[in-house]
């Protein structure tokens, strides 16, 4: 019969105690909230059409600016317009993605992302 509780030959989480096992888990929660509010303060831009539209967005993926140059609106190709904000918004959320992911992706959390 094994001396101390748990699962005989487990060794206790490979050895790391319930506390030290919290005490890690509590600084990844406090580093991982750090971290998303760093993301939070940043803003990311992108362009479209040589930079006809251009597109800033904050790290919370909220659309902060947009500035269309006054040549590229053509009231006969309203659709051209549309395709070019289209572009340059999702490039700037594409930024905002790729940079959780940098940012986040250093905890190896499986169901996290």
């Amino acid at each position: 019969m094994a001396k101390r509780g748990g699962f005989p030959g487990m060794g206790g989480f490979g050895g790391m105690n319930i506390n030290q096992l919290m005490k890690e888990a509590k600084k990844m929660q406090s580093d991982m909230e750090k971290s998303q509010e760093e993301l939070a303060a940043k803003e990311f831009e992108a362009t479209a059409g040589g930079g006809a539209v251009y597109v800033k967005v904050s790290g919370n993926k909220e659309l902060k600016e947009i500035t269309i140059k006054k040549e590229v609106v053509d009231p006969e190709d309203v659709e051209m317009l549309q395709d070019l904000i289209l572009t340059s918004v999702n490039e700037a959320l594409r930024k905002v993605d790729s940079e959780q992911a940098a940012s986040l992706g250093k905890y190896n959390i499986p169901g996290l992302m």
